[in-house]
């Protein structure tokens, strides 16, 4: 890097006062080049456009304006004088990066963007009219309320986001309602599930999401217009829900100089909440795609190439996308938690913060859905090697059923325990010496002391994928997810190899 570029560099970020340039204005944000909050490798246009500098100058005007016209009714501002406030904000509206442009400028001398802003809208008006804008305001009036707005609108574009991505989920699990697949507990062969059944719990977590978000919503649709510390003194609550109402807000029941940031941090935990599911499974489908398992994979699309160095390559690059920008959120979600105390009734510890931190996440959320959406829509899926890997533990996953089996017929939980686990033991000894030739089913009935409570078939009809899958229809009728799926359960057990005479 040159000098020239090291000094644009620092000039930039603020880190040194270079010729011809004031102190002041490196300190001030808006003097500076207004980058992306996101890299927009990681959003879409939508909600970039929610968060974009024209939108929220856009409902300032827009606040600025309802407040005027709620003080003609209240015989305070003059309607002719608010007709040319309406008209300067109006023509502002109609060029807000032109506005965007000229609070920047302002505010290299001002170092204050509201003011900045006033002053743009002011200029705009030109006429003594203007004397009435902001008129009993003070700055967080228009900015928590803009910012009320803006979680609104990002939680709309979020709630599609979900009711985007459900069906297709839905489509997934009835697709794969009855194909057998093995459950794990601590990564270990437990009993058998459907890959249906965990498609059905993905899209129970989803649905939880839309509900987070629509109580995310009534939760955030509050605005303030009470003054520089909430106490009306300047303006009556009635110009205050005048422009709530005209924003599609209710007006916060007590408030400071700005909304308290409890709320704020609910909208952003809620928020990671969400972003965790994300991760949950994405975790799950990272470790279902690696090779020794293979049983789902994500798209791998025509032309893509996995490394640079290995041409063999599928990587899950997507999931574990999701999986590290779930992280930023969740550390945004902290970073919500920390703005919760605030001095008296307001300092501006909270404002750098939440410049970051809103945008960011809502972008980034709004982002994960689509790629979620995308993966869910084409996940590969092998059904084969699921049915390999339920072979794997060599009928183990009976274990259960033949302790309760063994309990029905009269032993002790104690004694029924110790004959089913020593068994599944010598199973193990199997596994553990890297052969597959053995059956847990198979040993059992080579036990005396087993075989002796169980009649000639018994335990076969007993240790049965059926015998497991039998509810599965049930909880789709109970989860709402239509009709049963015409996939077919497989007829035959897993295979497994006869019992070699070493396993004894």
């Amino acid at each position: 890097m040159d000098l020239r570029a090291v000094c644009a560099y620092l000039r930039a970020f603020g880190k040194i006062a270079l010729p011809g340039i004031p102190r002041c204005a490196l300190a001030s944000r808006s003097a500076l080049p207004q980058p992306q909050s996101v890299i927009q490798r990681y959003s879409r246009p939508e909600m970039r456009a929610i968060w974009s500098e024209e939108n929220k100058l856009s409902l300032w005007l827009d606040i600025e304006e309802f407040a005027s016209e709620a003080l003609v009714t209240q015989g305070v501002v003059p309607k002719k004088d608010f007709l040319k406030i309406q008209k300067g904000c109006q023509a502002w509206k109609g060029d807000t990066a032109g506005l965007a442009a000229r609070q920047r400028e302002l505010e290299k001398v001002l170092n204050h963007d509201v003011i900045a802003f006033t002053t743009a809208v002011t200029e705009r008006i030109n006429d003594p009219a203007s004397r009435w804008l902001h008129f009993g305001l003070t700055s967080s009036d228009i900015v928590d309320t803009a910012f009320a707005v803006q979680m609104v609108q990002s939680i709309d574009l979020l709630i599609r986001d979900v009711e985007t991505l459900l069906p297709v989920i839905a489509r997934r699990a009835r697709e794969y309602q009855r194909t057998p697949c093995i459950g794990r507990s601590h990564g270990i062969h437990g009993e058998p599930t459907t890959f249906g059944l965990k498609l059905a719990l993905m899209h129970e977590e989803f649905s939880r999401a839309l509900t987070r978000f629509k109580h995310l919503r009534t939760v955030v649709s509050i605005g303030k217009l009470s003054g520089a510390v909430g106490t009306h003194a300047h303006l009556p609550p009635s110009v205050e829900a005048h422009v709530c109402t005209r924003l599609n807000l209710r007006p916060v029941r007590i408030a400071t100089q700005v909304i308290q940031r409890d709320i704020h941090a609910e909208f952003m935990n809620g928020l990671a909440l969400v972003a965790s599911g994300f991760e949950h499974w994405a975790v799950e489908f990272r470790h279902l795609q690696r090779t020794e398992v293979l049983e789902a994979e994500e798209p791998f699309t025509r032309g893509q190439k996995g490394s640079s160095a290995m041409p063999h390559k599928r990587n899950p690059i997507t999931w574990e996308r999701l999986t590290g920008l779930a992280r930023v959120i969740r550390g945004n979600s902290v970073a919500a938690l920390e703005n919760v105390a605030l001095w008296h009734e307001r300092d501006i510890s909270h404002s750098s913060v939440e410049r970051i931190i809103f945008p960011d996440s809502c972008t980034l959320l709004d982002y994960m859905f689509g790629l979620l959406t995308r993966l869910m829509d084409g996940l590969l899926v092998y059904p084969e090697n699921m049915r390999k890997n339920l072979g794997l533990s060599l009928g183990m996953w009976n274990s259960q059923t033949v302790l309760l089996a063994l309990i029905r017929k009269g032993l002790t939980r104690e004694d029924a325990y110790a004959l089913v686990q020593r068994n599944a033991m010598k199973t193990w000894e199997v596994k553990h010496a890297g052969r597959d030739d053995a059956d847990f089913l198979e040993i059992l009935k080579t036990d005396p002391e087993v075989a002796s409570h169980f009649k000639s078939g018994e335990l076969e009809a007993l240790c049965s994928l059926d015998f497991h899958l039998k509810e599965v229809d049930n909880r789709f009728k109970v989860l709402g997810l239509g009709p049963v799926s015409p996939a077919k359960a497989p007829a035959k057990k897993p295979a497994s190899k006869k019992v070699s005479k070493k396993t004894h």
